[in-house]
């Protein structure tokens, strides 16, 4: 360029313009649709807990437990038994939740019984509890049980036996109030426990017991109303038809055992049981 050229040099250049706040590869779509369904299942899971009774939620428990087998014991129906089966256990089973017919572990030195005779014994109890299901769903062939028995009948199998519970209504008790007087149902219960009970030769066991007092009463009739009661059960049973070799023992528990602890005087815990005894017990 000569001295005295004054056109200055072009220069060009070029930027490369790139595109921000765009697409950054669709990983926040991912991520957002994680959340979503999170809270999705977050909500879902406090409705069910909300909309549910305790027998449902655990049923769904069990259902989802790697643990514990699906079975009949826990449904969450609400047909006649309240969701559940005659084979249900209590909320606080002896034999642990989800087991429906333990058999005792049989440890080196005992005399446990073994497994074949496990075995039958569980088939019997089971075969019973299915009779008594059958009876008062109207199902068998026989005469229907009333449903002023299926309202007040709760069963369960633990490792003493089969247990069969009775229990007062507020406005249709088992006897007259306070006294060890029956009403005319406790015979029909006589009359559909001799039946299913027949099925097997297990021995069998009657407990009473009764709501509490109030503590102010001078004499307490708790002890012997419970026990009076479960003789009159048993003498109900012999008149039946029940062979009176087969009762081992006849027990009175007061109010020492309520089935609503939290309502000690509710009339819920009026009630009467009759227990099929495990061969061996």
């Amino acid at each position: 360029m000569g001295k005295g050229d004054t056109n200055a040099p072009i220069i060009i250049r070029r930027k490369t313009v790139v595109q921000g706040g765009g697409h950054h590869g669709g990983a926040w779509k991912v991520a957002y649709a994680d959340f979503v369904t999170a809270m999705m299942a977050f909500f879902l899971l406090m409705w069910l807990l909300n909309a549910t009774t305790e027998k449902q939620r655990k049923g769904i428990a069990d259902y989802f437990s790697p643990t514990l087998p699906v079975n009949r014991i826990s449904g969450g129906g609400d047909g006649a038994f309240g969701g559940d089966s005659v084979l249900s256990q209590n909320q606080a089973a002896e034999s642990g939740t989800g087991a429906i017919f333990p058999i005792p572990l049989k440890q080196p030195g005992d005399h446990a019984m073994d497994s074949d005779t496990a075995r039958e014994g569980e088939d019997e109890l089971r075969q019973v509890a299915e009779e008594i299901e059958r009876t008062l769903a109207g199902r068998s062939g026989e005469l229907m049980a009333s449903d002023r028995i299926a309202r007040r009948v709760v069963t369960r199998v633990t490792d003493e036996g089969l247990i069969v519970e009775f229990f007062d209504l507020e406005d249709e008790p088992l006897f007259a109030p306070d006294t060890t007087d029956p009403e005319p149902i406790l015979d029909e219960i006589a009359g559909m426990l001799t039946r299913v009970f027949s099925l097997v030769g297990n021995q069998v066991a009657v407990n009473g017991y009764v709501r509490a007092y109030p503590e102010v009463l001078r004499v307490n009739p708790t002890w012997d109303l419970s026990a009076a009661r479960a003789q009159v059960l048993r003498e109900r049973l012999e008149a039946a038809g029940f062979d009176r070799k087969r009762i081992q023992r006849v027990t009175g528990y007061a109010d020492r055992k309520p089935a609503v602890p939290a309502v000690p005087m509710s009339v819920r815990n009026n009630r009467i049981e009759a227990i099929l005894l495990r061969k061996g017990r």
